[in-house]
């Protein structure tokens, strides 16, 4: 089963804490749109993004659907930026905002009925590689991988394959109210000292809050040396190693006793935006929740354990290179120019960051002082992380985890031997 983070977390973002909040897994909030699953909506009404298109100058114009699926609020820059392209080149990009994106992909690309390109996140690039749905086109390429971040180049590779460009990043970062908190905790400790003034479940307010799932866990399971899954270790599997439970432990034992007592993301995650906790643990698509709310907040990297280093998942958006486009015709080149043009543009990816709380991942802008605070906080935080195995033997590692972490949430469980119990369904499911 496939975690699906990017429809877990980042379309959370415009829906609220309450209500369309309360769970995790599986929450969109995006209703069907009939023209785009046609896959022939492109933008109108739109402005200059800004940057040069670079249109190859040889051959034939060629038109290309590119489907993304993107919250309510993000869709607008979204045609804005495919119509400045299609504006300023001879080629046609139709964009196509899709409310199941996975579904429609595995169905359509085997079909020969799928876009030209696609955006999600990079957690896709092994399964979708081996199965066929994505091609390499390092060959092809004008623009060199060199240009982005070291994390965001190598997430778009798999086997010696290029199969798409990056534009985003995502992580977890710490998120702290600038009405109880004069500035960001250095240490876990420092961070405990505050909680502890604040941390009152009675009268409803908290230390802490933090979904407590794999994701967003991460940074402490490896905080000590410990992995979920390494395709080149051995053994490839580390949720149960005694480094990963030791950080898994520190989790439950250091910052779960400041935490409302539901693990989830909506409780979690109304905690702080309702004003009623110093901190959040969350990522980027939070943030317009909190402007929503009005919560005057900064972003920081997560604090350091005694000890360690927490180095939470990351996660790189990109757009892949879909089966159509395995040929050298128009819709190729279309296609092709396009997402070179998009993960370049100084001026869409600016706006992105500052609209949307989008993190660049091109070296140029990657750390500029142009990016909002709150998209600088983050950026930080995504240094310190990893990103997320792209093999598809990952696929079977989330839903193990996430229940052994529920149950030591609740206290159902020892950690090292919910794990243990993790680490064996997960290798039945392997075999």
């Amino acid at each position: 089963m496939t975690m699906d983070r990017r429809t877990v977390l980042k379309h959370l973002g415009g829906a609220g804490v309450v209500g369309a909040l309360a769970g995790c897994v599986g929450v969109q909030n995006q209703s069907e749109q009939t023209a785009a699953e046609s896959g022939g909506e492109s933008g109108s009404d739109a402005t200059d993004s800004g940057g040069d298109a670079t249109a190859t100058e040889s051959g034939p114009a060629g038109t290309a659907k590119a489907w993304y699926q993107l919250a309510d609020t993000e869709v607008p820059a979204r045609k804005e930026a495919i119509q400045s392209y299609n504006d300023a080149t001879k080629h046609t990009v139709e964009g196509a905002d899709i409310s199941d994106l996975r579904k429609k992909t595995t169905s359509a690309v085997p079909a020969n009925q799928g876009p030209a390109t696609f955006e999600w996140a990079h957690d896709w690039v092994g399964d979708y590689h081996q199965r066929g749905f994505v091609v390499d086109k390092s060959d092809a390429l004008s623009v060199s991988l060199d240009e982005f971040t070291d994390a965001a180049a190598g997430a778009v590779q798999f086997d010696g394959a290029t199969v798409g460009l990056p534009h985003a990043a995502e992580t977890v970062a710490l998120v702290y109210n600038e009405e109880m908190v004069d500035s960001a905790p250095s240490t876990v400790a420092e961070m405990q000292s505050v909680m502890e003034e604040y941390h009152d479940p009675e009268n409803g307010t908290y230390g802490l809050g933090y979904p407590f799932d794999p994701y967003f866990v991460s940074a402490w399971g490896q905080a000590f040396g410990g992995y979920y899954f390494d395709s080149e270790a051995d053994p490839q599997l580390g949720i149960n190693a005694d480094a990963t439970v030791k950080g898994f432990q520190f989790a439950v034992d250091e910052l779960v006793p400041y935490m409302p007592n539901d693990p989830t993301y909506g409780p979690q995650a109304a905690a702080f935006a309702e004003g009623n906790a110093p901190f959040a643990i969350n990522g980027p698509w939070y943030l317009s929740t909190l402007n929503e709310k009005g919560i005057d907040y900064g972003v920081a990297e997560l604090p350091a354990p005694e000890g360690g280093e927490p180095s939470p998942y990351t996660g790189i958006t990109m757009w892949y290179f879909s089966k159509g486009m395995e040929g050298d015709d128009a819709t190729t080149q279309a296609a092709l120019d396009f997402v070179e043009w998009y993960t370049t543009n100084e001026d869409v990816l600016l706006r992105n960051a500052k609209e949307q709380g989008s993190i660049p991942v091109l070296e140029s802008i990657a750390t500029s002082d142009e990016l909002p605070a709150a998209v600088q906080g983050f950026s930080k935080a995504v240094r310190q992380g990893v990103p997320m195995p792209t093999h598809p033997k990952m696929n079977a590692v989330w839903t193990p985890v996430k229940d052994a972490l529920t149950k030591a949430f609740n206290g159902d469980a020892d950690v090292g031997a919910a794990m243990d119990e993790a680490a064996k369904t997960v290798r039945s499911n392997w075999e």
